[in-house]
């Protein structure tokens, strides 16, 4: 499906006129100093974060005009394409930057952070591999075309029959803690395994700002505490009672977490691996999986900390990480689409409480359910968009953006000063392109909406339905719709 910025034929035949895009209103973000500049004396960042602004503004209209959103449709997640490839492509080229050449390197997306097949296939053809944490994203990777040798299995939680599947296939497992790493020796005795296996471990550095998040506290429920009595002892010996264990992971970052406490969690396993050889004579650790979490701004287009800045980080705190000796896994999620997503929700009715304008949309906990339930710690941008997909314009006036759950606390942004939202009119969720719309909330049961991704070429939107809309007959199914007298047939 193509949008063309003259003229065209949207579904149904009906014709629309879309006016020539423009660059989006308001400024970007301060320069990084001494970064070049591009067009209009932008820095490169300041013109990445333009050129993510004004697709999204041509995206919005194309999807009005193509009837994606609207009376029918009140609510759609969008996803940049181009964004998301170039994300991809600037992850690659930080970490080529800093690691010795022919030094193997696997980035596997965290499933979790979009679990949609077409977005897994898209980052495999951009030469991503898959993290996965759960039989269900191990599918989802397999249906995606992504092979066995570039998925890492990590679940704290794997039962007996999880990791004989990922031993039959030849998927990279990380064990979480002892016992599993037991039920591992069970497994492999005796077998030729091709899957290359591991050994999480928490470092213990400290958590970040968001508690729930922090993977590498004194207490994370996450790998084998490293600074625990004995635990050092313990993981040395079991590096060398098993052979076939040749791999340290940790991941150590997520929203929240500064970049410098990342790498010193990194540099905790690259020094346990050092020690761990030196006790074999060998090099027994081939492969440091240092995972990802690396923070998203929420607060403008402008991506920053980028892929780079961190792994540039890494290599002031870890040099000898880079220098070829030992393979490296990374486990990136959020970082990568974020910024690549809009939910485009429409607004149905408008009101005032206590002379409070609130503007009620069909976009809130079923889909911002992080914001909702914690709005300090994801806080989410809304822009304001008219009923045929223009960004709005006028005197900002502080409203309320609630969604259509029934509860009170569903807002998405309180007080927030935009042009003065009307019925008809569409509130645009933006940085939403990891966890949100791909991870639904079903409350009050309702519906998972359509995602279609988009490619803007100079004179067209190009749209995919990348997941369908929820039915009402889906729903009924799921909830056991096809057995309704199941507990009325139990004897009283």
């Amino acid at each position: 499906m193509a949008s063309s910025d003259t003229t065209g034929t949207a579904a149904g035949g009906e014709r629309y006129e879309q006016p020539p895009h423009e660059e989006p209103r308001g400024t970007a973000d301060a320069a990084p100093r001494g970064a070049a500049p591009g067009r209009a004396g932008r820095s490169p960042a300041e013109e990445a974060a333009a050129g993510t602004a004004a697709r999204r503004d041509r995206a919005v209209r194309a999807a009005v005009l193509h009837g994606l959103v609207g009376p029918g449709h009140p609510v759609v997640g969008l996803l940049d394409v181009a964004g998301i490839r170039a994300s991809a492509a600037g992850l690659r080229a930080a970490f080529e930057e800093v690691t010795a050449p022919g030094t193997p390197v696997l980035h596997a997306f965290a499933v979790k952070a979009a679990s949609l097949v077409p977005v897994l296939a898209l980052l495999a053809d951009e030469g991503l591999g898959c993290e996965v944490a759960s039989p269900g994203e191990l599918a989802l990777a397999r249906a995606a075309g992504v092979p066995p040798s570039r998925i890492v299995l990590d679940s704290p939680a794997k039962s007996v029959a999880e990791l004989r599947e990922a031993l039959a296939l030849g998927v990279a497992v990380n064990a979480d803690n002892a016992e599993e790493l037991a039920r591992i020796d069970a497994l492999v005795h005796g077998a030729p395994v091709s899957s290359p296996l591991g050994l999480r471990v928490n470092p213990q550095v400290g958590g970040g700002s968001i508690e729930a998040l922090s993977t590498a506290t004194e207490t994370s429920k996450f790998g084998v505490p490293l600074r625990d009595e004995g635990a050092r002892a313990w993981l040395v010996r079991a590096f060398l009672d098993r052979p076939w264990l040749t791999r340290l992971h940790a991941h150590v970052g997520s929203q929240g977490i500064p970049p410098e406490l990342m790498a010193r969690g990194v540099r905790e396993i690259y020094e346990l691996a050092e020690e761990i050889n030196d006790e074999a004579g060998q090099r027994r650790i081939t492969t440091l999986d240092i995972g990802g979490g690396l923070s998203v701004n929420f607060g403008s287009d402008h991506e920053h900390p980028t892929h780079r800045d961190y792994a540039h980080a890494l290599r002031r705190a870890v040099p000898g990480l880079f220098d070829g000796r030992y393979g490296l896994v990374t486990e990136f999620g959020r970082s990568l689409l974020a910024k690549h997503g809009t939910v485009l929700a429409r607004v149905e009715y408008t009101k005032t409480a206590a002379g409070r304008p609130i503007a009620v949309t069909h976009a809130g906990a079923q889909l911002a359910t992080r914001t909702v339930f914690a709005p300090a710690s994801w806080p989410l941008r809304v822009a304001a968009f008219d009923a045929e997909g223009r960004p709005k314009t006028g005197t900002a006036v502080e409203q309320d953006i609630a969604g259509p759950c029934c509860f009170a606390g569903d807002l998405v942004a309180r007080g927030r000063p935009l042009p003065r939202l009307e019925s008809g009119d569409l509130a645009a969720l933006l940085d939403t392109g990891a966890y949100y719309f791909s991870n639904h909330f079903a409350y009050n049961s309702l519906p998972r909406p359509a995602v279609h991704g988009f490619l803007c070429t100079p004179s067209e939107v190009c749209f995919a339905l990348v997941r369908p809309a929820q039915t009402l007959d889906e729903i009924v199914a799921e909830s056991g719709g096809d057995r309704p007298g199941a507990l009325t047939a139990l004897p009283p």
